[in-house]
């Protein structure tokens, strides 16, 4: 008899049997038949929330080990861990959440590591078809430990699109010493190493993508596709002005000078030398020129370059040759900044920092709309020098240190940390 026709006719005496016996055995098998189909649906359903829970608890790890690496001692892990929790449909203390926060881990490899932050998210869920096989509720958990292996920056970039916006150029050799190169433009090539130019430093962390990696040196690594690194000085503002102390003002002897308004900008020559009282030098509109053979010195300085008309904003320019030393106020509205660009300028100003080894500015270069080019630094051991700019290009050897206890400086921290567990 062909296959067909014996399956045929097999299943139509299934139909016609009265007897119930086949009833009975799908009778007594359908709860075991039910529980193992509702068993493989929810298996998917737990699986899926296991990830998300994973997914959580890595987001979480990586934010409190940011959080640490930034703020020490005064971070709130539990409260950085949880701030994450929102993104994935999960809150600390509701659904049978349950978050655990723990620095240095209590488990695994990294217990002895103080830099690392153990994040350990637990879900208790009830069962549905499921329950037919256990009347427990499931708990699902996940865990991950993360280690923050950033650095504290001296050099940001703002521009957020800009490609080349941190270039080193020619020759030019960037140290920066115990700090960090960031930069927050999403271009493939936002920062750009070209000829021989190389830089030294203790990480760098881009949003976009490097060129010229080759010559990049580094302790902590090379990060692309980074988060963007805050500005530290977005909060703060320079303070209201009128008036003018002095017009045009020009020097080419030794002299002393007092904080004020300087309406159409300051220009030393050669053979000026220029002592700077401590306040706030406002330049209303021109620009600041510092020429070969001049010399420029202040403590507890900050120099704001603005305009009252709202156009005309003021550049500046120090040419090689000139002696800059200039420490910025440890206090006061302006603290930790030696220079002090409107962020209503014009994009693109130009800020030529090029006064070579004998420029030092202790402070923050604070030019958020300025394209800066930069050469010089401090060539000491001691020393604080930040600077953030909308672009940045080193034309010649620079030094950047940041030993910056008690000047009034802001931190700049990189968002970088490393999942390890």
């Amino acid at each position: 008899m062909p296959a067909g026709r014996f399956r045929g006719g097999t299943f139509r005496r299934f139909l016609r049997d009265e007897c119930g016996g086949y009833l009975v055995t799908a009778g007594l098998a359908m709860p075991a038949l039910t529980g193992l189909a509702a068993l493989g649906t929810e298996a998917g359903l737990w699986m899926y929330e296991h990830r998300n829970l994973q997914s959580a608890a890595d987001s979480a790890a990586l934010t409190a080990a940011i959080a640490h690496y930034r703020e020490g001692a005064a971070a709130n892990l539990p409260l950085n861990a949880g701030s994450v929790l929102s993104s994935y449909g999960l809150a600390d203390g509701q659904g049978g959440t349950s978050l655990t926060v723990n620095h240095p881990p209590q488990t695994g490899t990294q217990t002895g590591n103080s830099n690392a932050v153990e994040v350990n998210i637990s879900q208790t869920r009830s069962r549905l078809l499921s329950a037919v096989l256990s009347s427990q509720p499931l708990v699902l958990s996940a865990r991950a430990v993360a280690v923050g292996n950033g650095g504290k920056g001296c050099v940001l970039a703002l521009n957020p699109n800009a490609g080349g916006s941190e270039t080193i150029q020619g020759s030019a050799q960037v140290v920066l010493n115990g700090c960090s190169l960031l930069n927050n433009s999403t271009s493939a090539s936002a920062l750009s190493v070209g000829g021989s130019g190389t830089v030294t430093a203790q990480s760098v962390s881009v949003v976009g993508g490097v060129s010229g990696a080759s010559s990049i040196t580094t302790t902590g690594g090379i990060a692309t596709g980074q988060l963007p690194s805050a500005d530290p000085y977005a909060g703060m503002s320079f303070p209201s002005f009128s008036g003018c102390a002095q017009r045009n003002f020009s020097s080419k002897t030794t002299e002393t000078i007092d904080p004020g308004v300087y309406c159409g900008g300051m220009q030393l020559n050669a053979g000026a030398n220029v002592t700077l009282n401590p306040g706030i030098y406002t330049i209303d509109g021109g620009g600041l020129t510092v020429n070969g053979g001049a010399v420029m010195s202040g403590v507890g300085v900050t120099i704001v370059f603005t305009s009252s008309s709202g156009h005309n904003y003021p550049d500046a320019k120090i040419n090689g040759g000139a002696i800059i030393n200039l420490s910025a106020p440890t206090s006061g509205p302006t603290a930790g900044l030696v220079i002090f660009g409107d962020r209503l300028m014009t994009v693109g100003t130009a800020f030529k920092f090029e006064g070579g080894a004998t420029q030092i500015l202790q402070g923050a270069i604070y030019v958020p709309a300025g394209a800066v080019s930069f050469a010089g630094g401090a060539n000491a051991t001691a020393g604080c020098t930040q600077l953030i700019a909308d672009t940045i290009t080193f034309t010649g050897n620079s030094i950047f240190l940041l030993n910056c206890t008690g000047l009034g400086t802001k931190s700049i921290a990189s968002a970088l940390a490393s999942l390890v567990e």
